[in-house]
């Protein structure tokens, strides 16, 4: 994902001030055009670019760095402020009834994005039910019928109607007792006239609360165009970009859908119903460099462990990690989401976690747990007591190789490693909080 590049060459870039005591003209200046390089390879807009890194210059070099903040945190502070304003304020998505009306052209992903969209609003609690008025391109219907049984919303349609208008009007007339209402509408290879007519009747059909258009990421700078057509037809208020974890462009999209002002509301990346996620900019921001993003880690813990009263959010935060706890935290921890997404949430500064470690699927963590249970109680507390002896042991009980017993007790220590690098660069959610605070200006 070129997201991650960027957000690798950031934390590279602000590498070269640790250890200065002063602020160094060279080493500023340095910085700024590892800063170019990476937003350009990321295909932010040149002139933004320019633009950007002229003020993280000047601001670095005229601001006085706070107190007892040294000079890597006064420009990584800097660098921080800069990228979140270039991403503009963050959209409100409220939690109670609403029609929302997806808009799109063929191909961004708008069909998926609504399914997930129902995810969302399911997993806070909130009865959604969702209208295919995708009437265009075949097989359309059964897609999203298909999507939306696999996370058990209503989907209502009709295969054999051709008029969006008709399937709209019907459709909102069977789902009174739903809360969220999302209407998936069809998408052309073009912004044609009929298209944007058709968009503009059902918005009004449908009285919807909020137009939200789905933008492929792989459109980079020229999403800002097709979100300004669609704005100026229905007041577009909200932009989700989608298939952020496979473009080279999608900074291009991020900040070409940021300058229109339409507000990014959400953004995807993997192909599961839960792979959709909040836009917040100083979060997003703060990933990218390293800072984490715990109000959205949280947030998606106590989500995740809404149904099991026996797993504590604190716990998976704070690093308890037995091996006996280990399986239990895992299984939490695949609810949240992607697991290399929940990581990046994590204030690990620079620290890199192998990509293998996010490798763990539902057929590797059966593995483990079968191997886990021919370990012995003292072997589940203390994974250090388990030599060359024991993992012999192991393997034979639980039906594994002996390799497959040292890659459970590698995971283990990387994972370890990685909750340690977190307690040691945030100690803790209020800890957190207070670095934040610093950072955005906000004291």
């Amino acid at each position: 994902m070129v997201l991650d590049r960027l957000g690798s060459s950031l934390k590279d870039a602000l590498k070269k001030l640790a250890g200065k005591t002063v602020v160094d003209r060279v080493a500023v200046e340095e910085l700024v055009k590892d800063l170019q390089r990476a937003l350009i390879q990321a295909d932010v807009n040149v002139k933004l670019v320019m633009r950007l890194s002229q003020t993280i210059k000047t601001r670095a070099l005229d601001e006085a760095p706070a107190k007892g903040m040294s000079v890597r945190e006064h420009v990584l502070r800097i660098v921080y402020q800069e990228l979140v304003a270039l991403m503009g304020p963050p959209t409100e998505v409220t939690l109670g009834p609403q029609t929302i009306l997806m808009a799109g052209l063929q191909g961004s992903g708008k069909t998926t994005t609504t399914a997930k969209l129902a995810r969302y609003f399911q997993r806070k609690g909130l009865r959604v039910a969702v209208i295919g008025a995708d009437t265009f391109r075949p097989g359309a219907f059964q897609q999203l019928a298909t999507l939306c049984q696999k996370i058990n919303v209503p989907c209502i349609g009709d295969l054999n109607e051709k008029d969006a208008r008709k399937v709209v009007r019907e459709g909102l007339a069977k789902t009174h007792s739903a809360e969220v209402v999302i209407i998936d509408t069809q998408g052309r290879h073009g912004l044609e006239d009929d298209l944007i007519q058709e968009i503009i009747d059902l918005n009004e059909i449908s009285k919807a609360t909020h137009r939200w258009l789905v933008i492929d990421a792989a459109l980079g700078q020229q999403a800002q165009e097709q979100a300004r057509r669609f704005h100026d037809a229905i007041d577009i208020d909200g932009v989700i970009i989608t298939k952020m974890d496979g473009t080279a462009k999608g900074g291009g999209a991020l900040s070409a859908v940021a300058e229109t002002g339409a507000g990014i509301v959400f953004i995807g990346a993997g192909e599961t119903s839960d792979d959709l996620e909040r836009f917040e900019p100083d979060g997003f921001i703060s990933r990218l460099l390293g800072m984490g993003d715990l109000k959205s880690l949280v947030e998606r813990a106590e989500e995740a462990m809404a149904d099991t009263a026996d797993l504590d959010v604190n716990a998976v935060l704070r690093g308890k990690f037995t091996l006996r706890d280990m399986y239990k935290q895992l299984e939490a921890v695949n609810r949240m989401g992607p697991l290399k997404q929940i990581m990046s949430m994590l204030p690990l500064g620079s620290m890199e976690i192998p990509d293998g470690a996010y490798e763990v699927t539902g057929i590797k963590m059966t593995r483990y747990r079968i191997i886990m249970d021919s370990m012995t109680k003292q072997e589940l507390d203390d994974p250090s007591t388990i030599n060359s002896s024991r993992t012999h042991r192991i393997a034979v009980g639980s039906g594994a190789t002996i390799e497959e017993v040292r890659e459970l007790l590698r995971y283990h220590k990387t994972m370890q490693r990685a909750l340690k690098g977190f307690r040691g660069a945030g100690g803790g959610r209020m800890d957190m909080q207070r670095i934040m605070k610093r950072f955005s200006g906000k004291q």
